[in-house]
């Protein structure tokens, strides 16, 4: 996200913020304590992404830089399917913008 053209303009100066809540949210989401809702409520992602642009330049950058990650995880083949598979459903569920 830092040096991608298309993300960068979407997340504030100090990534940090960002940073943090998409690792709270993925920890629950699979399966480890409740800490993103107790913190921040029900996830809520098309509501929370509302406020920006994301069309499928977007989301698809974005499924790059996730999966980069992922694939440099230390995951199991199956695991790292299974959160790629994921990650491309949540993405093209919060485009909220035409090309």
């Amino acid at each position: 996200v830092l040096i991608d053209p298309l993300l960068r303009p979407l997340y504030p100066k100090d990534l940090e913020g960002p940073i943090n809540r998409l690792a709270g949210f993925l920890r629950q989401y699979w399966g480890g304590p409740p800490d993103y809702s107790a913190e921040r409520g029900h996830p809520r992602l098309r509501m929370r992404h509302a406020p920006f642009a994301i069309g499928p330049a977007q989301r698809d950058a974005w499924l790059r830089s996730m999966i980069h990650a992922v694939q440099g995880g230390g995951l199991s083949a199956d695991a790292e399917s299974v959160v790629v598979e994921y990650f491309m459903n949540a993405a093209q569920h919060l485009v909220n913008a035409p090309e």
